[in-house]
C-alpha cells in the first residue's frame, strides 16, 4: 500500500526541497541549527515520506541524526495548523520506522524511538519573530494547563534579515533567502513570474547565490518556481476571499443581533404603553410608545414629535404604532405613514 497524507497527483517538488535533497546541504543546516559540527553526509538517513504532499507540492523533508527524527519544512503561507499536520505526519514515519525493525507494539519490552523535532523555515509576507512556536495545543478546543497530548514546531523566519545569527551560520538558507527576494523584487517591478525567476536566477548564478545548484538545475528550478509563486498568488486570493467571506458574517451576524435588541426593546416598550394606555389613558399610552420606537430608530424630527403629540386618535395612532414596529429607520417611517412636515 502506497504512503499517502494528502491525495494529489498534480505535485511537484519545492525548490526547498530541491536544495536540501542534496545531503550536504541538508547537513549543514542541521548543523546551523542545533549548533552541531558533523561532517559526514551520510550520517543522515533521510525518511521523507515520497508521497506526503501539502496543496500540489512536496515542501518536506525529514530525516534520522543524533537518535532524532527531524522533519524540515518550507511554507511561504501562513498556516496555524502545522501541529497537527505534523502528528498525522510523525505518526506515520514512526510507523514506518517500528515495522522497519520488526518490532510489535504489543510486545512486553520497550521500543526505542528517535525523538522527533519539527522545524518550519518561513518566508510568506505575514511579520512574524524570528523564531515562533507553534503547539498543538493551541487548537484544543477546550484549553488544557497540562495537556496529556503535545506537539511543539519551531517556526523560523527565513526572510531577509531575519534570523541573522542562523543565517551567518548556514551559507545555503542564506542564499537561498536571497533568491526569493530577489524573485519578489522583481515580481513588485511588474514583471511577469517567468521574467522575474529567470532574472533572478541569471543574477544569482552570475553574482554566486546558489550557484552550483542554479547552474545544474536551472530547467528544474525555473518550472518549479514558476509554479510556487503562481501557487501563492492563488494561496493569497483565497486568503482574502475568505476574510471577505467572514467579514461579511460577521456583519450580518451582528445587524442580526441588533434587530433582536430593537426587537426586544419594542416589546419592552409596547408592555410599558400598554400600562399607559391603563394608568393615563389610551391615546396617552400610544403617543409615549410611538414616540420611544422611533427614537430607536434614529433623530426624530421636532416636527414629527409635535405632529404625534397633536394626534388624539387612538386608531391613526395604533397604525403609527405598527408602522413604527416594521420601519427599520425614520424615514421608514415616514413612508409607511406618508406623514410629512408643514410647510
Amino acid at each position: 500500500m502506497q504512503e499517502q497524507l494528502y491525495v494529489n497527483r498534480e505535485y511537484k517538488d519545492s525548490v526547498f526541497r530541491m536544495l536540501y535533497r542534496e545531503k550536504k546541504n541538508l547537513l549543514q543546516l542541521y548543523n546551523a541549527l542545533n549548533g552541531t559540527s558533523h561532517t559526514d553526509p551520510e550520517e543522515l538517513i533521510v525518511t521523507t515520506l515520497e508521497n506526503a504532499i501539502y496543496l500540489g507540492m512536496k515542501n518536506d523533508v525529514s530525516f534520522l541524526l543524533d537518535d532524532r527524527m527531524t522533519l524540515y519544512e518550507h511554507q511561504s503561507t501562513w498556516n496555524p495548523n502545522l501541529p497537527l499536520r505534523d502528528l498525522l505526519y510523525i505518526s506515520r514515519l514512526l510507523e514506518k520506522h517500528v515495522n522497519a525493525g520488526n518490532r510489535s507494539i504489543y510486545s512486553s519490552s520497550l521500543i526505542r524511538i528517535p525523538a522527533p523535532r519539527f522545524v518550519v523555515f518561513y518566508n510568506g509576507q505575514r511579520r512574524v519573530e524570528d523564531h515562533t512556536v507553534l503547539k498543538l495545543s493551541d487548537a484544543f478546543e477546550k484549553p488544557e494547563k497540562d495537556p496529556a497530548l503535545e506537539l511543539r514546531v519551531r517556526l523560523v523566519n527565513i526572510n531577509p534579515g531575519a534570523s541573522p545569527e542562523l543565517m551567518e551560520r548556514c551559507r545555503t538558507l542564506r542564499e537561498y533567502s536571497e533568491f526569493v527576494a530577489r524573485i519578489r523584487k522583481h515580481i513588485d517591478e511588474e514583471a511577469s513570474i517567468q521574467e522575474a525567476v529567470e532574472q533572478a536566477v541569471s543574477e544569482c548564478i552570475r553574482e554566486g547565490i546558489l550557484a552550483e545548484f542554479l547552474r545544474s538545475q536551472r530547467s528544474e528550478v525555473v518550472a518549479m518556481s514558476i509554479f510556487e509563486y503562481d501557487h501563492e498568488v492563488e494561496m493569497k486570493k483565497l486568503t482574502d476571499e475568505l476574510r471577505e467571506t467572514i467579514r461579511a458574517e460577521e456583519h450580518e451576524r451582528a445587524l442580526a443581533e441588533a434587530r433582536a435588541e430593537v426587537e426586544e426593546a419594542t416589546k419592552k416598550l409596547y408592555e410599558e404603553a400598554k400600562e399607559k394606555n391603563r394608568t393615563e389613558g389610551r391615546a396617552e399610552g400610544q403617543t409615549h410608545f410611538l414616540l420611544l420606537v422611533l427614537d430607536l430608530r434614529g433623530a426624530v424630527p421636532d416636527w414629527l414629535k409635535e405632529r404625534i403629540r397633536c394626534e388624539k386618535d387612538p386608531r391613526l395612532l395604533e397604525d403609527w404604532m405598527k408602522a413604527a414596529a416594521d420601519a427599520v429607520s425614520v424615514e421608514d417611517f415616514l413612508s409607511r405613514t406618508g406623514l410629512k412636515e408643514s410647510v
